[in-house]
C-alpha cells in the first residue's frame, strides 16, 4: 500500500457518512487514512455540502491529519484511491418509497431488499455499480471496492458472475448486529474472543455455532433465545417479532431478523399492510429521520456523530466497513462476515455461488473460514430459491428484458401469483423509468400497449 492512504466514498452525501468517518478517526493509529473523498450526484449536492462541513468539524475536533474532499466528479476522486466504498441509493428515498408502496398496494410485502422491491432496487443499482467498476479498473485498478449498497448479495453475485473484477467485497451490518446481540445476551467482557460460524446469503444468514474463547456456547444461546430467558441489556433485540420457540429448537440455528419475511410471512405482511392503510411505509419514516438528521448536521457547533443516527437501519455499519478496510490494509487475517464467492470451499452448494459467511480477511482478500465446509441441509431449500432469484435478477439488470425481470420475480418465494408478478413488473418498470435506461424498449412496449 502507498504511504498515502486514500479512501473514496461514493454516495458521500449519505446520512451514514459521519458514522464511517467516526470509524476512521477511531482507528487512525492503525489505519492512517490521509484523504477521504466524498462523491455524490447533482441531486445530492446540498446533502454532500452539509456532510462535508460536518466531517471537517469532526476531523478538526479529533485532531487527526485527515483531509476530507467533496466532488461530483467520480473519476477525479478515484485518482490514486486505495479503497472505494459504495453506499449509494439510485433514485434516493423516493425510489425506496415506490419499492415499498407499489407491492403493498397489491397485497405483497414491500421491502427494499426482499421481494419485488428488492428486485427493482437491484435492477437500478447493478448497472451503476458496474460503471463504477469500469472506472476503478481504468483509474485505480489496485483499489478494493467495499460495497454497502443494497441488495448487497444480489450486487455481489452480479459482479462476480458478470465481470472479471476480483477486488470486490459485499458488506452488511446485520451480522454485526447479531454479534453485538450475542455479546450482550451472553454477558461477555470486551476482551472475550467471540467467533461466529455464520452462513447463508445476504439478509438470509444463520448462525450454527458460537465460540467464546474457543469454547462453544451455542447450546446455551439457543436455549435462552428459544425460551425467551436471554434478553439484551443495551442492544435492541434484533428479532423485532420473536421467532417461535418450536422453530428455533427444531432448526437448532439462530436466524437473522430478515428471515421473519419467510418464517413469519403472514404476520409481517399484516403489520406492513396495517401501516400501508394508515398511509405509512418504512421509507417515509426514514425520510423523516433523514430530515431531522440533516437539520442536526447543519449545526455549525456539531462536531461529533449525533446519537440519533443509530435510529437508522444501518447503524454500526462503520464497524463492518472500517474493519474490512483495516484487515486488508494491515493483513490482519481476522474474522469477518462478508459476501464473496466461496469457490468450492462449501461442499454442498454450487461452486459459482456468492454467499455471505464467516471469512478470514487479509491483504489478498477473503478466505472462507475453514470451519464452514457445509451449509446446514435443513435450510438449503430456502437458500437455493433465493439464490436462483438473485442469479435471475442480476441477469435481468444487465439484459433489460421484460421477461428476464418477470422470471426473477416469479422465482421469488414471496410471490404467490404469476399474474400478480406481471402486474408488479409493469407498474414498477413504469414507476422507475428514469433510473432504468436498460429497460427503455420494454417500457416503451408497455406504454404502447396501454394506449
Amino acid at each position: 500500500m502507498s504511504e498515502k492512504l486514500k479512501v473514496v466514498t461514493i454516495g458521500g452525501g449519505s446520512s451514514y457518512t459521519p458514522e464511517l468517518l467516526e470509524g476512521f478517526i477511531k482507528r487512525y493509529h492503525e489505519l492512517p487514512v490521509s484523504e477521504l473523498w466524498l462523491v455524490d450526484v447533482e441531486e445530492g449536492q446540498e446533502k454532500l455540502d452539509i456532510i462535508h462541513s460536518l466531517c471537517q468539524r469532526m476531523v478538526e475536533k479529533a485532531g487527526v491529519p485527515l483531509k476530507v474532499f467533496k466532488t461530483l466528479d467520480r473519476r477525479e476522486a478515484l485518482q490514486g484511491a486505495d479503497f472505494v466504498t459504495t453506499q449509494l441509493r439510485v433514485g434516493q428515498l423516493k425510489a425506496r418509497e415506490k419499492d415499498e408502496r407499489i407491492p403493498l398496494s397489491h397485497g405483497y410485502l414491500g421491502q427494499e431488499t426482499n421481494g419485488a422491491g428488492g428486485l427493482f432496487k437491484g435492477l437500478r443499482t447493478i448497472p451503476v455499480i458496474f460503471d463504477i467498476i469500469k472506472d476503478v479498473e481504468e483509474i485505480c485498478p489496485n483499489a478494493w471496492i467495499v460495497n454497502f449498497t443494497n441488495p448487497a448479495g444480489m450486487v455481489t453475485e452480479a459482479v462476480y458472475r458478470h465481470t472479471s473484477f476480483k477486488r470486490f467485497i459485499g458488506v452488511c451490518n446485520v451480522p454485526v448486529g447479531m454479534k453485538m446481540f450475542i455479546h450482550d445476551v451472553l454477558k461477555l467482557e470486551d476482551n472475550d474472543d467471540l467467533s461466529l460460524d455464520l452462513f447463508g446469503l445476504n439478509h438470509m444468514v444463520f448462525i450454527k455455532d458460537v465460540l467464546v474463547n474457543g469454547q462453544s456456547r451455542f447450546a446455551e444461546l439457543i436455549d435462552g433465545v428459544a425460551s425467551g430467558t436471554l434478553t439484551a441489556r443495551t442492544v435492541k433485540n434484533i428479532f423485532g417479532l420473536p421467532f417461535s420457540e418450536g422453530l428455533i429448537r427444531s432448526l437448532n440455528l439462530l436466524p437473522c431478523s430478515y428471515l421473519l419475511y419467510y418464517f413469519k410471512h403472514k404476520e409481517m405482511l399484516a403489520i406492513e399492510m396495517g401501516e400501508f392503510y394508515k398511509g405509512g411505509a418504512r421509507a417515509q419514516v426514514v425520510q423523516q429521520l433523514e430530515k431531522q438528521l440533516f437539520e442536526l448536521y447543519k449545526d455549525p457547533h456539531l462536531n461529533v456523530k449525533p446519537a440519533e443516527l443509530e435510529q437508522r437501519g444501518g447503524a454500526y455499519y462503520s464497524d463492518a466497513a472500517c474493519e474490512v478496510i483495516n484487515a486488508i490494509y494491515n493483513d490482519k487475517q481476522t474474522e469477518h462476515y462478508i459476501n464473496i464467492p466461496h469457490r468450492g470451499s462449501v461442499q454442498n452448494i454450487p461452486q459459482d455461488w456468492t454467499v455471505e459467511m464467516t471469512c478470514l480477511l487479509g491483504r489478498n482478500g477473503a478466505t472462507p473460514h475453514p470451519r464452514i465446509t457445509q451449509f446446514d441441509e435443513k435450510v438449503l431449500g430456502l437458500i437455493h430459491s433465493i439464490k436462483c432469484f438473485e442469479v435471475a435478477a442480476s441477469r435481468a439488470a444487465l439484459s433489460g428484458e421484460f421477461n428476464d425481470a418477470l422470471l426473477a420475480l416469479n422465482l421469488n418465494p414471496l410471490m404467490r401469483s404469476d399474474n400478480d408478478a406481471e402486474v408488479l413488473v409493469r407498474e414498477l418498470l413504469l414507476a422507475h423509468e428514469a433510473h432504468l435506461p436498460q429497460f427503455a424498449k420494454a417500457i416503451a412496449a408497455i406504454k404502447s400497449s396501454q394506449q
